[in-house]
């Protein structure tokens, strides 16, 4: 901090002195090196200078890892946790602020299993000189190769201590580097083994859903209530136990399996209901160990659909729900202030138009007219006053003809038995099956008498235009607000209803892909779907390094599902279409 220019620090140059010419030569190199461990520097942005990502560059073989996937990474990163905040007991001081003291940021990851840019296996070259006196190097000349290593890569920032450069040296140079020889050591293989056999289970499990008729599996002994203000299991919760019925075996691990078409879930208040669909729905992602959920696995694309009041919606058809508007086409609706039953309706057909295989909808955070319309109702309202197609009047349809299942929360409405598959009563947080009482009782009452729409439940393009406010000459304003919304150019992008985020980092990244779209992949030709196609074949290829092609580099970034990534552009009140 003593110094006008942060080039000594992230430019890292250097005189090198070469084997064969004479002449010694400079060259940049923001790579530093203690033993075979290497820290390489950059810069998040040019307002934070004094707050550098600091990527440490670990290999394999030192740690013992064999199998580079994200279960590994994920665990290694949550092993690492404890030296930084050891670190950062030592610098705090209550009196002082960050600036002041100095800090190591690095992510504290939830119960979810993501893939990071902040815990990630690359190949990365070794060093290949020796440091003479300052800032030179001399090149080794000993006719041995020293290809590039697989290594595990960590990346944190670092707030340095202001005008204390005696502090900077000791964080960057000692302390840093000390915390990263007693991780090495005592680096537990043990658990490193547990949750790669976790992992395995949890992919056996996955790949026989995508094969089977199943949707989603939960476990036997799986814990799914919450604890109050937190994501961690209760305590005191009852484990999880399969009705008989249900039960099937998958890779030895016993639970219950629900079958794809319609399932209602019912029963009476407290009972576990949207305990339990809230589990459905976290089985999206792997859990770690003791996070109770960690065997609760769902099909890969289900969607939560809920309910929300004023959302921005652009050209989407929502016809099979809503036969007409006073004002608008219903098959290229628009608003920037939707209702709950078209916001509903768009969230459906967004879901269908991406792929989503699965729905999970809670009664509770639904609009009352789009799931049902009671027999009373239907008499006293004219059937052909009424634009709104209940939900009940499609869920088989959609089920039969689209392959799209659903899981339905019903404690109030019994009209769901009549076109249910599956019912499935909660009783203290045990489930029972009752499909087949439940449809006998049924029979007393009058029945829905299910409609198909004309036509495909996708069947309409949408080109997106570029934005001008997006171009690399103009200066953009983007800030995540937590895990509600993101801000770009003071218009919020409001996530709220986006439940299946699981963690801020996903959030920052979403942000950061809005803005990669905007600025390389709308182009005014190709259609909201091709883009999105494009840009998942991107991140599967690349990661998420490709959101650093602008030179910004976010250390803390989580990779969120392609679903989430469509439903934020669907919400940017900025999109051009």
């Amino acid at each position: 901090y003593k110094h006008k220019s942060w080039a000594e620090l992230y430019n890292g140059t250097a005189v090198v002195h070469p084997i064969a010419p004479p002449k010694p030569y400079l060259e940049s190199l923001p790579q530093y090196w203690h033993e075979d461990i290497s820290m390489v520097y950059s810069c998040a942005n040019k307002e934070s200078e004094g707050k550098p990502v600091v990527e440490l560059q670990i290999p394999t073989k030192r740690l013992g890892v064999t199998e580079l996937v994200t279960a590994a990474a994920d665990c290694l990163l949550r092993e690492f946790l404890p030296y930084i905040d050891e670190l950062n007991a030592l610098l705090y001081n209550r009196s002082r602020p960050d600036t002041e003291n100095g800090r190591y940021y690095l992510v504290h990851p939830g119960g979810e299993v993501l893939m990071r840019n902040a815990a990630f296996f690359a190949v990365c070259p070794q060093k290949d000189y020796v440091n003479g006196p300052g800032n030179s190097i001399y090149l080794i000349e000993d006719d041995v190769e020293r290809p590039p290593l697989l290594c595990f890569c960590i990346r944190l920032q670092v707030q340095l201590p202001r005008k204390k450069i005696a502090k900077v040296i000791q964080m960057l140079c000692k302390d840093l580097p000390k915390a990263v020889d007693r991780f090495i050591a005592e680096c537990s293989h043990e658990r490193l083994e547990a949750a790669l056999d976790l992992a395995k289970k949890q992919l056996l499990i996955r790949e026989y859903l995508r094969n089977s008729s199943l949707c989603a599996f939960i476990a036997n002994g799986s814990i799914l209530p919450r604890a109050k203000g937190s994501d961690k299991p209760l305590e005191s919760a009852i484990p999880f136990v399969s009705p008989p019925e249900d039960e099937i075996e998958i890779a030895g691990i016993k639970g219950m399996g629900i079958q794809r078409g319609v399932t209602v879930i019912t029963g009476g208040g407290y009972s576990g209901k949207s305990t339990l669909l809230d589990a459905i729905s976290a089985g999206i992602y792997d859990h770690v160990a003791g996070d109770g959920r960690e065997l609760c696995i769902s099909d890969e694309t289900a969607m939560t659909i809920s309910a929300e009041d004023g959302r921005c919606v652009k050209n989407v058809n929502i016809s099979p729900f809503i036969k007409w508007l006073p004002s608008g086409d219903v098959r290229n609706f628009s608003t920037d202030h939707a209702s709950g039953s078209t916001s509903q309706a768009a969230n459906i057909m967004e879901a269908a138009e991406f792929g989503a295989k699965l729905l999970l909808i809670d009664e509770d955070r639904s609009a009352t007219n789009f799931m049902i319309r009671d027999e009373l109702m239907q008499r006293v309202v004219n059937r052909n006053q009424e634009p709104i197609t209940p939900f009940i009047e499609r869920v088989q349809w959609l089920s039969d003809t689209q392959g799209i299942s659903s899981i339905l929360v019903a404690g109030s409405s019994g009209s769901y038995f009549h076109v249910a598959d599956t019912i499935l009563q909660m009783d203290h947080y045990k489930p029972v099956d009752i499909t087949a009482f439940a449809k006998k009782e049924a029979e007393a009452f009058p029945s829905i008498q299910p409609s198909a729409p004309a036509g495909a439940v996708a069947d309409y393009r949408r080109v997106i235009q570029p934005d001008p406010a997006f171009r690399p000459d103009r200066r953009l304003k983007m800030k995540v607000l937590g895990m509600d919304s993101i801000s770009v150019n003071h218009d919020t992008i409001d996530l709220r209803c986006l439940e299946q985020l699981a963690d801020q980092e996903q959030i920052q990244a979403l942000s950061a892909i809005l803005c990669y779209a905007e600025r390389r992949l709308f182009n005014g030709k190709d259609t909201l779907q091709q883009i999105i196609d494009r840009l998942d074949t991107k991140l599967s290829d690349r990661g998420l390094e490709i959101l650093s092609e602008d030179g910004r580099l976010a250390p803390n970034l989580a990779m969120p599902r392609i679903q989430e990534v469509y439903a934020c552009i669907n919400r940017y009140r900025g999109l051009k279409i």
